[in-house]
């Protein structure tokens, strides 16, 4: 038991991370089954949406589990009240200030946790009253920090920079690199990729298999003017790719990028067309196929256990 196991009443200090169009209520609600965090993506979500996924993850399990929210959400003051309204006890916020919302959260007896990139925004989610930060390194799929700073480096270098207890993202996918943050000073882990592939993910079935079939430097951090994405190299990561070689601004970048873009390639399974976030820890997985996640949290233990001898 350590800060993180105690601050969410958890049995295993791993959080499943809360990814657009992969953290339903069946992923959420399986991982907290097995022991871990597990998260509702509510960026891909409209308000209504996450209502019923929150009422069925809750139907779904007994243990604890929170909610994602991006501080760039749209609709943030309506997501924020309804989560409050519904009972909700633990929020991530990310891609965004923490000083606006966490105090509000905090006041309703909801625990904050910040995710950031760098020990200078760890500093200012302190500041601002969150109670753990997720520091989340280059690897990582999704939406990424503009430094680029690996998770080697960052783990150590934030535990240094908080007292919070620090939760190690970023290319994290086996046991053994349980293991290895918790020797840089982190005291849980947040796990996007390997979860984002299980059979309870609602990512389409095609995205997960074309993922577990990537190898190293299938992925490649991209759209650094609007809001950096690793990306699967793609139809539409080449398309992006000579846009940005060629000097493409915001406008025309986000003109490129369109609406839908994630949930058509995500959610949809359009392999060509679509966004496909994941991150480069992806390598590690292939040919494992699709597994549940009790399997997955399973063998994160097995292999966890087995590195310390």
């Amino acid at each position: 038991m350590n800060r993180i196991t105690q601050l969410f009443g958890i049995k295993y200090p791993i959080v499943q991370g809360g990814m657009v169009w992969c953290s339903g209520w069946r992923l959420a609600s399986a991982v907290s089954n097995a022991g871990g965090l597990g998260l509702l993506g509510a960026g891909s979500m409209h308000p209504e949406t996450l209502r019923e996924h929150i009422r069925k993850c809750r139907e779904a399990t007994q243990k604890p589990f929170g909610v994602n929210i991006p501080l760039m959400y749209p609709q943030i003051d309506e997501i924020m009240q309804m989560v409050a309204d519904e009972g909700i006890r633990i929020v991530f916020t990310s891609a965004g200030s923490p000083a606006k919302w966490t105090g509000w959260l905090k006041e309703r007896g909801i625990t904050v946790v910040h995710v950031v990139s760098s020990s200078k925004f760890a500093r200012k989610a302190e500041a601002a009253g969150v109670d753990a930060v997720v520091a989340e390194g280059f690897e990582a799929g999704g939406h990424n920090g503009r430094e680029e700073t690996t998770t080697l480096c960052l783990i150590p270098a934030v535990c240094q920079a908080v007292s919070l207890p620090v939760i190690a993202a970023g290319g994290i996918a086996t046991g053994r690199a349980i293991r290895a943050v918790q020797v840089l000073g982190a005291e849980g882990v947040q796990i996007g990729t390997r979860f984002a592939l299980t059979a309870e993910s609602s990512a389409a079935e095609a995205f997960k298999l074309r993922c577990l079939e990537l190898e190293e430097g299938d992925t490649r951090l991209m759209l650094k003017k609007l809001a950096p994405a690793r990306l699967v190299r793609n139809a539409f990561s080449d398309e992006v790719n000579a846009a940005e070689n060629a000097g493409a601004g915001e406008d025309e970048l986000r003109a490129l990028l369109g609406r839908g873009r994630a949930k058509l390639g995500m959610f949809e399974g359009n392999l060509d067309e679509g966004e496909l976030e994941i991150g480069q820890a992806s390598a590690l997985l292939r040919g494992k196929g699709i597994q549940t996640v009790a399997e997955v949290m399973q063998e994160l233990t097995d292999e966890y256990n087995a590195s310390a001898q």
